[in-house]
């Protein structure tokens, strides 16, 4: 399409600038402003009207002169340039290399603006990745081609979870190619430091494709920055047959971009000042994880969002929960015990999980102990509370042990630390270790055959 240049600029509001008299021009449509100093400003096309066209600026208008100003429209959306070595590279939230590694060699150059999936041509999620947490792999599993959301809180550590599963996760298999897309959405500079180093110190960073836009970067770039992360994901999977994991950090910084743009086109806006299309917007997003019938690649995304004032209703949480399949819940109470990853089990839920698990994936008896876990730790922690209102003598001898084993089960099972990278045969044995608090007449999520094979009572005289 044909690059046209105007000098109808009528005039600028913030960051909006309306141009009159034009022809032939798209919705999201690049637009290039040339200032008499030679200084360029890139923004996008949001509205269109007969001869009219709202653009929304990337940088501040400030010191713009619009009577010498020049609007040249690309004629093209938003592109990210995209080559094999973009894996172990850093960029901007506008897709612009930062790590002074120069600029990418493009095999070719992809919209951003990419499609949801069609749901006729979406394979089945059904393999297992390990992310080396057990409160993940073994009790909410993510499987190849999930959306799995974390939701947080503020001043939670989600940033360290976000940096230990980019670093831990991997498809099981050695012929498998796995790469991480890494999208750092509004967050501070210390934290996208953080981000670095830990990949670069780990050699995580060789398989990892970075975008980081700073809280300081302008809005309508945050809007830019995960759909840049996922377009890079789809040429990753589709074009070189990798299995790709998206994380994005913080949607709610999305979210909150998102709101601030309806906000400035003066749009009605619906529940808490969110624009009425947010469901749309964040399902343009996550409906582009999957597998397709026929290619070898996939995309599984892990969303981490931070809950206002830690309220699962609030539209952020909610919304992203219709859409996904499941959610990891971070929780305060357990934080404040020192318990790391504070992953709140029994509220979080894995749609998928019982597709990625079994005899070939992970082993035959992870069905059992992980839906016995769950019994056992739900239990534990109504004894527990029990406890703290009628006293331990209240108990009879069975809630005693239950709750020891939510104590132990947070202490051993849950905390582990960012560091601890655990096999998903490891998490088995550790939760067989913790259901050998119970005798067998307690274990009736599990089959007889496995207690039989996994169930092994250690005696004295044995060791």
């Amino acid at each position: 399409m044909a690059i046209k240049q105007y000098k109808t600029i009528k005039e600028v509001v913030g960051p909006l600038m309306l141009v009159e008299k034009v022809s032939d021009v798209k919705y999201d449509e690049l637009v290039e402003v040339k200032l008499a100093n030679g200084e360029v400003r890139l923004g996008k096309v949001l509205e269109i009207n007969e001869d009219k066209a709202l653009v929304q600026l990337f940088e501040s208008s400030q010191g713009m002169k619009i009577d010498d100003a020049k609007a040249v429209f690309l004629g093209h959306g938003i592109e990210l340039s995209v080559a094999p070595n973009i894996l172990g590279r850093v960029f901007d939230g506008l897709g612009r290399p930062i790590d002074n590694k120069g600029p990418v060699i493009a095999d070719m150059h992809l919209d951003i603006n990419g499609q949801a999936l069609n749901p006729v041509a979406r394979d089945y999620p059904s393999e297992f990745i390990q992310t080396g947490i057990s409160a993940i792999d073994g009790l909410n599993t993510l499987v190849r081609g999930q959306k799995l959301p974390i939701f947080s809180g503020s001043g939670l550590p989600h940033a360290k979870l976000a940096a230990q599963i980019a670093r831990q996760a991997k498809v099981l298999g050695t012929d498998e190619k796995f790469a991480v897309v890494f999208a750092a959405i509004g967050i501070t500079f210390e934290e996208a430091d953080y981000f670095i180093e830990d990949f670069r110190k780990s050699g995580a960073i060789e398989r990892t494709v970075m975008f980081v836009n700073l809280a300081n970067d302008p809005a309508i770039e945050r809007i830019a920055t995960p759909r840049m992360a996922i377009t890079a994901a789809e040429y990753l999977a589709y074009e070189l047959n990798m299995h790709v994991l998206v994380i994005l950090t913080d949607i709610t910084n999305y979210a909150e971009a998102l709101r601030e743009i309806s906000s400035a086109r003066k749009e009605v806006p619906g529940r808490r000042g969110y624009p009425g299309y947010m469901y749309t917007d964040l399902a343009t997003l996550f409906e582009r994880a999957g597998r397709i019938v026929g290619k070898k690649g996939s995309i599984t995304q892990l969303p981490i969002l931070t809950m206002p004032e830690d309220d699962k209703t609030h539209p952020i949480p909610d919304l992203t929960g219709y859409i996904t399949e499941g959610q990891i819940i971070l929780s305060r109470p357990l934080f404040m015990k020192g318990i790391l990853p504070p992953i709140d089990v029994l509220p979080s839920l894995s749609r998928l999980k019982d597709k990625g698990i079994g005899r070939g994936k992970t082993r035959s008896d992870h069905s059992d102990t992980m839906n016995q876990l769950f019994s056992s730790y739900a239990r534990g922690k109504e004894a527990k509370e029990l406890a703290t209102v009628l006293g331990d003598s209240a108990l009879s001898e069975t809630d005693r042990l239950y709750a020891k084993f939510a104590e132990e089960f947070e202490n051993k099972y849950i905390s582990q630390g960012f560091n601890a990278n655990r096999t998903v045969i490891e998490t088995l044995e550790l939760g067989w270790e913790l259901l050998r608090i119970f005798p067998t007449s307690e274990l009736k999520r599990i089959s007889d055959e496995h207690i039989a094979e996994y169930y092994k009572v250690i005696k004295v005289e044995d060791l």
